[in-house]
């Protein structure tokens, strides 16, 4: 699913890790977090510097992100064209 708009709070994050590129020499660091709304929840994927903006506790808004499948997994991700607010 592409050009979601989900609003959440974050309930739960995960230390942050570091991934190599497949296609680039580069390293990015990585985390996850859970959001919930009143319809459930959902984990959200955090990139470099998106990963200090989001505590537990923050009101999350992702504006045009997209659902992936992750090792079986649903993820909510904000990608290049992605919005990501927090309150």
């Amino acid at each position: 699913m592409k050009r979601l708009d989900i609003e959440g709070k974050v309930t739960d994050k995960s230390e942050t890790r570091e991934v190599t590129s497949r296609f680039k020499n580069e390293t990015y660091k990585v985390a996850s977090a859970v959001i919930a709304d009143e319809t459930g929840t959902v984990k959200l994927t955090l990139w470099n510097e998106q990963i200090d903006q989001v505590n537990v506790g923050n009101i999350v808004k992702i504006e045009n992100g997209y659902v992936s499948s992750f090792r079986g997994e649903i993820q909510l991700n904000i990608g290049k064209f992605g919005k990501l607010t927090v309150e």
